[in-house]
């Protein structure tokens, strides 16, 4: 719970942090006497603008780390929070058995891994590796999240050696990693979109004295 609200509350600081600039452009451009309540619409919009070129317009290196850690990270929480709703018999997920062995969700994560590698591997079309690193990343969550269990060889997901060492660092590393490549996209896209005349310049404060 403690990633999940640390990984919630990291993206949230990104996207309110760029719709915050992108406000104060906005309002700067209106002269009447809310500029913040009637720029915010605007603001939105050049949000998601900024974060769809800076996607766009990153390296490819950068879309594929990104993808991957999108994956990983988007995995980790969802097992996470899945696995606490089993352990306390809430919510729509139960544990998975086959001839009566249960079945660990690292194994899926492995599956998962590999197909996509394999698939990478072997397809030529540049856009579809960037994005089976998402399913990658996935694999790679599903498998992590249970590192513990498999150095360990037993149980211990629920356990003070479970919690507190793999998946701990993993996933705050996870979260680091895709809070600056989000930024990096979002000042590139920011970039992008100015120079296409699509957002108001980032030097407005220089304006007023300008004009006098």
């Amino acid at each position: 719970m403690g990633l999940a609200v640390v990984a919630i509350g990291a993206a949230g600081a990104v996207v309110a942090g760029q719709f915050s600039r992108l406000l104060r452009r906005r309002a700067h451009e209106r002269h009447d006497h809310e500029p913040l309540i009637e720029a915010a619409p605007a603001a939105a919009i050049d949000t998601v603008g900024v974060a769809v070129r800076g996607y766009s317009a990153a390296p490819r290196s950068e879309t594929v780390l990104f993808n991957l850690l999108a994956g990983f990270l988007g995995a980790f929480a969802l097992v996470r929070l899945s696995t606490w709703g089993i352990r306390d018999n809430w919510g729509p997920f139960r544990n998975v058995s086959v001839g009566g062995r249960h079945i660990h969700h690292f194994v899926p994560g492995i599956l998962i891994a590999f197909a996509s590698g394999t698939a990478a591997l072997l397809t030529e079309n540049d856009d579809l590796e960037d994005h089976l690193a998402i399913p990658m990343g996935i694999g790679m969550g599903l498998t992590f999240d249970e590192a513990a269990l498999l150095l360990d060889l037993r149980d211990v997901y629920w356990t003070r050696e479970g919690l507190l060492s793999v998946q701990l660092s993993l996933g705050a590393t996870a979260i680091l990693s895709i809070a600056i490549l989000t930024q990096r996209m979002l000042r590139r896209g920011e970039q992008r979109q100015e120079e296409e005349g699509l957002i108001p310049p980032a030097d407005f404060h220089a304006e007023p004295a300008a004009q006098k």
